[in-house]
């Protein structure tokens, strides 16, 4: 090694030689220089590509903006740091995927890749987002394409635990015209599809509480009639769950 190397990485121009231990000081200095250079390249390499895939979201070709959201996917699983850290980027470029108006597999690729997302911020710091994601998600779940219908079912079946008490009263509305979609897809004819609505209906289930705005009212008047008919026929296990934790 010579002296400007030496220089560079800010090690001593000479070192005693009579103590062995000594030696590996300098050497372990040099390794810790470098990993911690190529730690930092490594971050900087990751935002320069978190930024490209943010440009190519927006391409004109779909076949680029599907490619860009299923990259941020696989970002967001092996670098999941750098995705809360740059997650407003990150969600405007997903939110925008969701409202593909050319591509379905845009769309598709966003609901996976937001589904993972929001696992791994754990629905941290969504803001606004929230309602975007709960808007268009609901209009999905009635999409003619399977895939689809099931990965709308899978995101909007997270969204509950991320409601707070923010967006409560909002989400509340949502549900409850959602609700002929849960139950109308309880017997969809994709078996992994009505799965997942099953899943998602026992998540919402908490905003289908019924308001009991009158306290004269009756056990049966405050009860929705239609959903205990549907859940009766079809899924009597969802129904008593409901009923033993007093959401029916």
């Amino acid at each position: 090694m010579d002296q400007t190397q030496r220089r560079i990485l800010g090690q001593p121009l000479s070192m005693p030689t009579a103590q062995p231990k000594k030696k590996r000081t300098p050497m372990m200095s040099f390794f810790s220089k470098v990993s911690w250079k190529l730690r930092f390249q490594k971050r900087e390499h990751l935002k320069n590509v978190l930024y490209i895939l943010a440009e190519r979201a927006r391409d004109p070709s779909a076949k680029k903006r599907h490619m860009a959201v299923r990259g941020l996917g696989t970002m967001a699983c092996e670098n999941p740091d750098k995705v809360r850290k740059y997650k407003k980027v990150v969600l405007d470029m997903l939110v925008h995927g969701l409202y593909d108006p050319m591509s379905s597999e845009v769309i598709h690729e966003s609901l996976k890749t937001l589904t993972i997302i929001l696992g791994k911020i754990q629905g941290k710091g969504l803001g606004s987002f929230f309602i975007d994601i709960t808007l268009q998600t609901r209009t999905l779940l009635d999409d003619e394409n399977d895939s689809l219908r099931y990965s709308a079912f899978v995101l909007f079946g997270q969204l509950p635990a991320f409601a707070g008490r923010k967006w409560k009263k909002f989400f509340i509305d949502q549900v409850k015209q959602t609700q002929d979609s849960l139950l109308i897809h309880l017997q969809d004819r994709n078996p992994q599809v009505a799965k997942a609505c099953k899943t998602t209906f026992r998540a919402c289930s908490p905003y289908l509480r019924q308001r009991k705005e009158r306290s004269f009212q009756s056990e049966d008047d405050q009860r929705n009639p239609k959903l205990c008919r549907q859940l009766s026929l079809y899924h009597p296990e969802l129904l008593q769950y409901f009923y033993a934790n007093k959401i029916l």
